[in-house]
This record gives structure tokens, sequence and C-alpha cells, in this order.
């Protein structure tokens, strides 16, 4: 019996849903001649990749489950798009709550709660078009189906959105990336804790072997196993709240926010001050930890002083434990007001301390982008992995570098990355250091 779920989690069974609302009609944008076209499987995908960004491991196969689910059922209603996803991408029940989460941020909020509705099996047809509200009443297959796929091109506003430069976002925009921001999830790679936990393979467990043989009497008993446990390391962020990451600080605050809400994740800011902000970004609500961040931080807008501040925090807390192991990441265009070779001194202890050293930088986005300024320059041999920082896209591939998977284009990565970008921009000639500090 395949069951299907509505917004508030509830199931019915053999294909009677109870969706709390469609997505209304401004849930699908059409797009001009202008803009990329972008068909459902694209849009579908995009919701994939936001569910992978927040944690859930929906992997290609788990996708392509999705893909042929939706298609089974009607692509365009918000209920089925939902129940395909709810039974093919979830894979335990600590998946729904964040499933719930992202589904109603990037396909938009519910709205008016729909009648319960009967659906009978239509068949097969084509995915050219966007999701819509559920019809109120029963229909038979083939009724009120589409021709053909519609003139303009529909698709996801949230789709559309993981591309755009945080920095050129009107406030609607800017209020959708919030909320598909709060549904983010970031976890560092694993390590092999020294602590072992139960296990089905692995050395044989002679303590609890003992005792389950005195539980029984001395009667034999099959051997019991250990292995070492795997944890996630500590992730640091390091943001960058001066007046030339303006456009850019709520977008990577809240992310951090959502960082902070997955646990093993410190925050820090730095401008011209260093400000631990962990404890404010604990608060659920993002705008409620935003507030509580904004009255604690001193340094808004004002200038940078990377080497100095990292210097501070390498002092306070990187060598005392937080930094020995963990996945540390600066968030910064790299632009610094004091000595560079300082900045790249520090760099290299942060280096050496850490497991692995992330750079994301919003202006590497930008055409022509060389890191020829001289904090950029001082620093980037000392990072493993150089990455983007201006959209939700490059966030994502952001979290994908954090937990160990393979984060596509935009990212270099490796020991040394860092270096080898800076020889690459130094091999396009001295004019590109403008492009940096536009």
């Amino acid at each position: 019996m395949r069951t299907t779920g509505n917004g508030d989690g509830a199931v019915a069974p053999d294909g009677a849903v109870a969706p709390d609302g469609a997505v209304a009609p401004d849930g699908a944008v059409p797009l001009d001649a202008a803009a990329p076209s972008l068909g459902a499987d694209a849009v579908l995908l995009g919701f994939v990749r936001a569910l992978r960004a927040a944690g859930l491991d929906a992997g290609a196969e788990r996708a392509h489950a999705f893909l042929r689910a939706v298609d089974v059922l009607r692509p365009g209603v918000r209920a089925d798009v939902y129940g395909a996803g709810r039974a093919t991408l979830c894979g335990g029940h600590d998946d729904l709550e964040r499933y719930e989460r992202v589904f109603a941020a990037y396909f938009g909020p519910s709205g008016e709660r729909a009648p319960r509705v009967v659906r009978t099996a239509p068949p097969p047809r084509r995915r050219p078009m966007a999701v819509r509200e559920a019809s109120p009443g029963p229909r038979a297959p083939g009724e009120n189906e589409p021709s053909g796929p519609p003139t303009a091109t529909l698709a996801s506003r949230a789709e559309v959105l993981r591309h755009r430069d945080v920095a050129e976002l009107d406030p609607a925009e800017r209020a959708q990336l919030r909320r598909l921001l709060a549904a983010f999830g970031l976890r560092g790679q694993t390590r092999r804790s020294a602590r072992r936990g139960p296990s089905r393979r692995g050395r044989v467990d002679p303590r609890r072997t003992v005792r389950e043989l005195l539980r029984r009497g001395g009667e034999p008993a099959l051997l019991l196993r250990h292995a070492r446990v795997e944890r996630p390391r500590r992730v640091v962020l390091l943001v960058d709240v001066s007046g030339s990451m303006a456009p850019y600080a709520d977008a990577l605050l809240r992310f951090a926010h959502a960082a902070v809400r997955g646990g093993r994740t410190e925050v820090f800011t730095i401008g011209t001050r260093l400000t631990r902000v962990t404890r404010e970004l604990t608060h659920h609500d993002p705008d409620l930890a935003m507030a509580a961040l904004a009255a604690s931080v001193p340094d808004w807008r004002g200038g940078t002083r990377l080497g100095e501040l990292l210097r501070e925090f390498l002092a306070r807390w990187g060598q005392r434990g937080m930094a020995r192991g963990a996945v540390v990441v600066i968030l910064s265009d790299g632009w610094e007001r004091g000595d560079p070779e300082l900045l790249a001194a520090q760099m290299r202890r942060l280096h050496a301390l850490a497991h692995q050293v992330v750079w994301a930088n919003p202006r590497k986005a930008r055409p022509g982008y060389a890191p020829l300024a001289a904090g950029m320059a001082a620093a980037l041999p000392s990072v493993d992995s150089f990455v983007e920082g201006h959209s939700l896209a490059a966030l994502e591939r952001l979290a994908a570098v954090v937990r160990g998977a393979d984060a596509g284009p935009g990212v270099d990565a490796g020991r040394g990355a860092g270096a080898e970008a800076v020889e690459a921009g130094r091999s396009r000639g001295d004019g590109v250091e403008g492009a940096d500090r536009a």
C-alpha cells in the first residue's frame, strides 16, 4: 500500500491525499528570453540539491526514484510532488522534519487548506510544468490535461534564485533566500574516534562477550564485537562583517546560524575585532538570532584586520583545542588593512593545526577575478579549498566541501590549491588585480 503525506505530515492510504494547501500561482515564475530555460526536471533536481544541503542523504539513486515517482503521479500538483519526495527521499523518521522545512522553503509557503482529494491513477505523461494547486474535486484520467508544453518556460523561483548573486537580490528574493538558508545543514567530515562502540564487524569485545556468557549461565553465545565510532569533525566559521562584505554578511550569518543548529560548530565574526557569536546563534528563530548577534558585534561595516584577528583567535581558542583537527572556514573577500606577511604567518599556523582550511570568497565568481590583492595572495598558499560564496548554489557547494563530498565546479580543492590559484592569477597579468578590488 502506497502512502502519501500532506504538508502537516499526515499520511493517507492508497493515494488519498490531504494536502495542506498548494503552492500559489506565484510559486512558479515565467522566465523571459534572457533568463535560463529550466525544465521541470531541473526544478525537481534543484529541490533534491536543497535537501542534500539540509543534511538528507539524497543520493543519485533516490533522486532517480523521486523523478520516476513524480512521473507516475501528477507532476504539477503540490501534494503529489510532496508525497513522491517524502516516500523516496527520506531515509527515516529523523529526515521528516528537515524535509518539511525544505519543501516549504523551496516551493513556497502553503496557502489555504484544500479539501481531501481522492486520486485515480492517470497515465504517465511528460513534466513541462510548474507545481500548482491540487484540484478541489476528483478527476478522471486525462481530464483537464494540458494538450502540450506551455509556451513560456515555467520554473520554481527557488531554482532560479539558487544561482543569483546575493548582492543583486531585491527584498522579496532576500526573504525567500532566508527561508532556504534556514533549511540548511552543515556537518564536518567524519573521523574515526578513539572510542569504540558495538558493531557487527571488528575486533571481539571481551568484556561484553564475557558478560553475555555470564548472563546465559555459561551457555555458548555469539562473540560480540566492537569498532571505532565515526564522529563529525568540529567546524569553525570565521565570518567577515567589514564594510566590503556588507552585501553578503546577512546571508553568510544565516548560513552560520543553520550550521550551529546542526551541532559541533563554532562561529566568530571578524572585522576590526574578533567576536565569538556561537551562543547568540543558538536561538531557534533565525530573526531572533540575527537580532542577538547584531547587539553583540560592535564592528559592523568597519575595516578588516585579518592577520591580527587570526593571531588572536589562535592564541585564545585555536591552539587550545578548537582548531585542532577541525574544518576551519573563512568567509571573506580577503581585503586586509594590516601587514600581509602577518596574515601569511598566521595562516601557516592555522594550516598546521586544522584538518582542512577552506576560504569562501563571494568575489571569486566575478568574471576575470584573480586573487592578486595583498591579503588574499598572502593567505591562499595555506588554503586547502578555495570556493565561491556569492549565491545559494555556492553555499551548497561550500557545505559539500566541508563534509568531504565532491563539490563540483567552482571549487579549487586539494593541498596547495590556494597557491595554484595565485599562480594562475599572476599568469593572466597584473592588470587583473583591479578586478579583485572593484
